[in-house]
């Protein structure tokens, strides 16, 4: 069993509410993840001060964490800084490490770039990072749940107009399928919502799930979650897991859960085609 709290979109600078984020670290402190990920935007600005506030609150986290960058953690209006060294506030202030990776004995958590300084919103991947990433799931057990943890959507979300997914995100998607990825976690949009890859680029192929979540403690919430605040818990077990959607609720003071769904986890052996019985579970969750 290993469970994983998923946060994004911290935004440290003007947006930030600083009770939120004690809120989300308290929910660390009382249920003790084996890991939290912070799928990027750990900054409203790439501003020194703003990175050193993103390591202060990272640094009251008392357990493994993994981050990657965002596209607000590039600099933008410091354009010679924006083309030339686009990351070097980050690794400066925060960690040299653009793309980390977390292994133990039942997870394998590896961190995609999207965030380019060349850029400006969508994001991309790069090929040559989906060909290191196929070798490192390609390499590791079987019996690893596999995660990929990124800034920019691959899928676009529900009820969200016009909004572009990231550039070679139907190559991604096409790798982590193959080397059996079982789930996808991303941030930017300030919405939180589930997914799965067979939703959107179909081939009749086990899915992965894809998960975003919403701004954990900014007030630039969008569509259906503006002036709200969301985080995701994942609870992994041998055959499932079990996503919970998190909401700051300002009465209570805390975040609370709102929303829980179900998945088989496809790549377990007897949950490919070869092994399936006459009744094979059923995924249950929020489509779309």
């Amino acid at each position: 069993m290993r469970n994983i709290c998923h946060i994004s979109d911290v935004h440290f600078g003007p947006p930030h509410l600083s009770a939120l984020s004690s809120g989300v670290l308290e929910l660390i402190s009382q249920r003790q993840p084996d890991l939290v990920v912070i799928s990027g935007d750990l900054t409203q600005r790439a501003k020194p001060h703003q990175f050193r506030q993103a390591r202060a609150f990272v640094d009251g986290i008392k357990v493994p964490t993994l981050t990657v960058p965002g596209n607000h953690d590039v600099p933008l209006y410091r354009v010679w800084e924006r083309f030339l060294d686009p990351y070097g506030a980050y690794k400066r202030n925060f960690s040299p490490e653009l793309e980390p990776l977390f292994e133990d004995e039942e997870l394998l958590v590896v961190g995609i770039n999207t965030a380019h300084g060349w850029t400006f919103k969508d994001g991309r991947v790069l090929l040559s990072r989906l060909q290191e990433v196929a070798e490192l799931f390609e390499k590791a057990p079987a019996e690893l749940f596999k995660v990929v943890v990124a800034h920019h959507h691959i899928i676009p979300p529900p009820w969200f107009g016009h909004q572009q997914v990231m550039t070679n995100a139907r190559e991604a998607m096409d790798l982590f399928t193959s080397v059996g990825v079982d789930l996808i976690l991303s941030g930017h949009l300030h919405q939180a919502f589930i997914g799965n890859s067979e939703e959107f680029y179909p081939k009749g192929r086990p899915p992965v799930v894809v998960l975003h979540s919403g701004t954990t403690t900014s007030n630039r919430g969008r569509a259906g979650e503006r002036d709200k605040n969301t985080c995701n818990w994942i609870e992994v077990d041998r055959d499932s897991m079990v996503v919970s959607h998190y909401r700051w609720e300002p009465d209570w003071k805390r975040f609370a859960e709102h929303s829980r769904h179900w998945y088989p986890r496809h790549t377990r052996k007897h949950y490919t085609l070869e092994g399936l019985g006459t009744d094979p579970p059923t995924t249950q969750g929020l489509g779309g």
